[in-house]
């Protein structure tokens, strides 16, 4: 069984404008709604790998389900707000201007430690992991393989799901876009 977890590519949206709290959580909701970038492609290594696939499964985000049909358009696309980004809150720090990566680390962090509010916790999110996990493996299953085309974080937690269910990692979660994980066990 073959497992790929696949980032997004980069959507159509600014990268690092400078912002306070308040601008950070309007552009999370920006970056939500945005597609994906039309000069942002799957490296040629990666949508070779996509070439034997059947289907690919997607998250409901705009940047997801058109990356993955960039990625393996003979495929069927299989959306699910299942792979949803684990969700950040913009942390109401006042009169302090960051660019936007360095509030996301901010709000991971402190997402961590249970800042969550009006978004989904740490404990929900690791539950839709395991649940993300259980469709991935089931499909793998059925298919021999399967890709998930998500979001970089929530990736890399069904990753954990998968490792401790025997899976054999190939590659390493990064923070950029494209980036490609290959989980597998054998049958």
């Amino acid at each position: 069984m073959r497992i790929i977890l696949v980032r997004h590519g980069q959507p159509h949206i600014a990268l690092s404008p400078r912002t306070g709290h308040r601008g950070f959580g309007d552009y999370i909701d920006a970056y939500e709604a945005a597609g994906l970038d039309p000069a942002s492609l799957p490296p040629q290594e990666l949508a070779e790998l996509a070439r034997e696939l059947t289907s690919v499964f997607a998250s409901d985000r705009p940047r997801s389900h058109q990356s993955a049909a960039a990625l393996a358009p003979h495929a069927t696309p299989i959306r699910d707000p299942l792979f949803a980004e684990a969700a950040l809150a913009s942390p109401p720090i006042p009169f302090l201007k960051m660019n936007v990566p360095s509030w996301a680390v901010v709000s991971r962090l402190l997402w961590h430690i249970g800042f969550s509010p009006r978004v989904e916790g740490w404990f929900a999110a690791q539950r839709r992991a395991d649940r993300a996990a259980d469709l991935l493996i089931a499909r793998a299953a059925q298919d021999g393989a399967v890709a998930l085309v998500a979001h970089g974080y929530f990736n890399w937690m069904i990753g954990r799901v998968l490792k401790r269910r025997g899976f054999v990692k190939r590659g390493s979660h990064r923070a950029r876009y494209w980036n490609s994980v290959t989980y597998e066990k054998a049958l």
